[in-house]
């Protein structure tokens, strides 16, 4: 049988005030770029995309 996921972690609307954000990073030590991902609030976004 296949495994059902479960998503306990969430209750009520706590899902919905938080972002996965992804952003491109040129790496200092080799130069090449990496993907940084953050889980942060939705008012917290455009912090994360400034730094």
């Amino acid at each position: 049988m296949a495994k059902k996921a479960v998503a306990s972690l969430q209750t009520g609307n706590a899902g919905r005030n938080h972002s996965k954000c992804i952003k491109m990073v040129k790496s200092p030590k080799t130069g090449a770029y990496i993907f940084q991902e953050e889980i942060v609030p939705n008012d917290n976004v455009k912090e994360f995309f400034a730094h």
